[in-house]
Formats: structure tokens, C-alpha cells, sequence
């Protein structure tokens, strides 16, 4: 039963920076002081809880798509350098026999040793999506709502499947929600529904906004739409913080509409993240990265994004002109709750899993902690 301890330095805990230790046993929090094997040293430094990223395509030159269990797992070492403890794959609309495929790897990579942020789970964005707003979806692979098609991924994934993505204007996709919500975490998006459409799919069970703002119809005085709708209604919204995808107003305007608990900052970053300009691949698409921003070489439409969790935090922060502690939740708390795991994580409490990330005074990751396991250690 090996023990370590954290001293000398700040601990984020109950939404509030302590000057206390922390003790890690058997990989979860087991008190704050007592006796260790090993000592960390904290020099003053903040330890807190680590990421949380739902939606990603990947990173590190791996595209989630056409990745093996193998890079899954870079994938998951590439994140951990940025502060990411705990992920979702997202899978982008594909082939059936090309997302059982990815099931599979992803099943692999969550079985394996920790090397990396852990790979929780599978995100399934789409393909039961609009057309209209389809964004780097292939069209022809898009489907109506089909509740069975999803219960035979859910079944291949042994229940990993945690969240999914749907468009509720697409025929039988609201009545696929009811038949669904319980099973998953259900998100809306890609999408132009009207109002009424929206608030009848979150009625039966949605429980978040895909990349709000996004993809998606906008708000008329008239015609409330999508957005209207969950702006107003209780379901969490995501953001992705990169200054491309929303301006920081928009940001401002997110958490002013749906307060502080309801809004999950996500990257939806692809496989160019970490890496130069250049042109890369999403799913089936090519993208060429400028100037850290892509886009699909057809059209110039905007394909996810090169963002990493850790610089998500200092924008967040600058952004909004807020105190980390206030904005930390974005990235941990509330991602944890929204899928049902903040029982495991999200917060530094006691019985939770020791997954700690320590950033310096200027929010830059030094080290990071998966299940009490030293993943990242700073650069060399």
C-alpha cells in the first residue's frame, strides 16, 4: 500500500486554494497529512484536479478515427502533458464497420496499463445528425435516429459508450432520445432545430449542448431555435475556448446566461494538435492547419480546433478576468458530473481517484498524476 504525500503548496479543495498536504494511497485520495513513502514537493505550487476533456478527435498527429489501442494511448500521453487526466475519444460519423472497429481499439486502450491521461470512455458524435449542419460530417453516411444502431455500439463497447451526440430535427432522433437517456449521456448539436424540436429532445432526456454556438442555428428574437432553447432550459453547454470558435464576449455571455455550473469547456481538438501548420486528416476529411486554426481544404469550414486543456485554462481566465479557482470547474468538476463519474472525479475528495495535475503560478502544467501514478514529469 504505497503512499505519497504533497506538501508545501497550495490545494485546490471545496472550490478554494489550502495551504495543506495531501495524502495518495493505492491511487486515491486517501487525507490531507500524514506519513508517505514518497514525498512530493510542491515548492509552493497549486495541485489540483486534473482535466477532464469530453470531446476530442485526437492529437499528436493521431486522428481517433484510424487510431489503434497504441495511439489511443500517445494520444493519452500527449494529453497528460497538458494537464488532461481523463478523456473521452470522440468518434466523428463513419462507416458501422469502421466505428465497431474504433469501439474496439478504444476497449483495448481502456484495459491498458496507465501511461497517459485515461481514456474513460467513447463520445459518438453522430451519425445521427443534420445535413444543414453537418460541419466535417460525411454527408452520406449521415443516418435517421435509430435507437438499435446505437444499442449495438453500446453492446460492442461493453457499455463504454458515455456520451453521443444528436441532432433532434433528424426523423426519430427525440424519440430515439427517450429510448437512449438513460443508457447515455445525450448531447444535442450539429443541428438547426426549431425551439420546440430542441426543448422536446431535452424533455426526454438531453442533457448538454454540443459545441454551443457551433454548428448550429442561431438565435432570432422570432425564432429562438437550438440555441434558444439551451440557453434557457437546465442543460449544460459546451465551449470550446481556443478565442477562434467563441469570442471571449460569447464566452462571457455562456456563463452569464447558464451560470458557472453549466458550462463544460472541451477542446474538440484533432490529431494536429501539438504540432506545426500543415495538413492533416479528421475522420475521412482532409484539413490544413494555419496560423493554429483548421479548417476543411473542400470548403474552409471550420474542423475542430488545436487546443489543449491547458492552454483552454489560461483563456478561460483571461477570457472572463476571473480567478482560477472560480474557473477550474469548467474543466473538471462539471465534466465529471455531466457523465455521471463525479463519484471518481472532478474534485480533490477523499475516495477519489488521486488524478492531480500541479501548475505553476502562471497556470503552466509542470506535473501530472493519473490514479496516483506520475504520468508527466515537465519537460526535459
Amino acid at each position: 500500500m504505497r503512499k505519497t504525500l504533497f506538501t508545501h503548496g497550495r490545494v485546490y479543495v471545496n472550490g478554494y486554494f489550502q495551504e495543506t498536504d495531501l495524502l495518495v494511497q493505492d491511487g486515491r485520495i486517501a487525507g490531507f497529512g500524514g506519513k508517505a513513502d514518497e514525498v512530493v514537493d510542491l515548492e509552493g505550487q497549486m495541485l489540483v484536479p486534473g482535466f477532464l476533456d469530453l470531446h476530442t478527435h485526437g492529437g499528436d498527429g493521431v486522428d481517433v478515427n484510424a487510431a489503434t489501442a497504441e495511439d489511443l494511448a500517445k494520444i493519452g500521453r500527449f494529453f497528460a502533458k497538458n494537464g488532461t487526466t481523463g478523456w473521452l475519444c470522440s468518434i466523428l460519423t463513419d462507416t458501422e464497420e469502421q466505428t465497431l472497429w474504433c469501439i474496439e481499439q478504444a476497449k483495448a486502450a481502456m484495459g491498458a496499463p496507465v501511461t497517459g491521461a485515461q481514456l474513460m470512455g467513447i463520445h459518438l458524435e453522430g451519425p445521427f445528425l443534420s445535413v444543414e449542419y453537418k460541419g466535417a460530417m460525411p454527408e452520406h453516411l449521415l443516418q435517421k435516429g435509430n435507437a438499435e444502431l446505437f444499442r449495438k455500439y453500446q453492446q460492442a463497447a461493453d457499455g463504454a459508450v458515455r456520451y453521443i451526440t444528436v441532432s433532434p430535427e433528424v426523423a426519430g432522433v427525440v424519440d430515439m432520445i427517450g429510448e437512449i437517456a438513460g443508457h447515455v449521456t445525450v448531447a444535442i448539436g450539429h443541428s438547426g432545430a426549431d425551439y420546440e424540436t430542441a426543448c422536446a429532445a431535452i424533455d426526454k432526456g438531453a442533457a448538454c449542448c454540443t459545441h454551443t454556438f457551433n454548428a448550429m442555428g442561431l438565435f432570432h428574437q422570432h425564432r429562438p431555435s437550438i440555441m434558444g432553447a439551451v440557453l434557457e432550459r437546465p442543460v449544460c453547454c459546451e465551449a470550446i475556448c481556443d478565442g477562434r470558435h467563441l469570442h471571449p464576449g460569447s464566452v462571457r455571455m455562456l456563463l452569464a446566461c447558464k451560470g458557472w455550473d453549466k458550462v463544460v469547456a472541451v477542446t474538440d481538438s484533432i490529431q494536429a494538435a501539438g504540432l506545426p501548420d500543415g495538413h492533416y486528416k479528421l475522420g475521412v476529411n482532409d484539413v490544413v492547419v494555419e496560423d493554429g486554426d483548421a479548417k476543411l481544404v473542400s470548403n474552409g469550414v471550420r474542423a475542430g480546433s488545436t487546443l489543449t486543456t491547458g492552454q483552454a485554462l489560461k483563456n478561460l481566465v483571461k477570457f472572463t478576468g476571473e480567478s482560477v479557482e472560480k474557473v477550474l470547474p469548467l474543466l473538471t468538476a462539471n465534466p465529471a458530473r455531466l457523465i455521471g463519474m463525479d463519484h471518481r472525479k472532478g474534485t480533490i475528495d477523499l475516495g477519489k481517484d488521486a488524478d492531480l495535475v500541479i501548475l505553476d503560478q502562471d497556470l503552466n502544467v509542470k506535473a501530472t498524476y493519473v490514479a496516483g501514478i506520475n504520468v508527466y514529469a515537465g519537460e526535459n
